[in-house]
């Protein structure tokens, strides 16, 4: 580990830490109702220490809540969430959501295009497919927030 992902790594330590410490900070997640990996990613950040908030709804109301949020289908994934502002959509890492909430970016919110194996919610065993979370910006356009290998 290089000492600027270690450096990162404690800020996000820190910042999961914080819900302990204080008022839990609330993910509202909107997610179809058959949905297991969902489901999973709930559990996940839950385990961070995060207050989680689920509606379920039909994928027609979950594709227009992405639009007018600012998630195109290129961006999109199976579930979208709200964060202290932010947009969360798809198998985000909670450290990656607490990094996001402690910096405090310019952005629209982050996402993980996809279903990538092995981040939250999509384990399976011991397999794992290097994905990026990306940080989107409020004109669309995104930068590489974290890389996951």
């Amino acid at each position: 580990m290089n000492r600027r992902n270690f450096i990162l790594t404690a800020i996000a330590s820190v910042a999961l830490a914080r819900p302990a410490l204080a008022e839990p900070i609330r993910v509202d997640v909107y997610k179809s109702p058959t949905c297991g990996c969902c489901a999973a990613w709930v559990e996940h950040m839950a385990r961070a220490g995060f207050t989680v908030e689920v509606q379920d709804v039909d994928q027609a109301t979950l594709y227009s809540l992405k639009a007018r949020s600012g998630i195109t289908t290129e961006l999109g994934s199976c579930h979208t969430a709200f964060v202290d502002g932010y947009v969360i959509e798809g198998h985000v890492p909670a450290e990656d959501v607490a990094r996001l909430l402690a910096e405090r970016p310019d952005a629209i919110g982050l996402t993980v295009p996809g279903m990538p194996i092995g981040s939250p919610g999509m384990e399976m065993g011991n397999q794992f497919e290097a994905f990026d979370t990306l940080l989107v910006l409020p004109d669309g356009m995104t930068d590489v927030f974290q890389r996951h290998v």
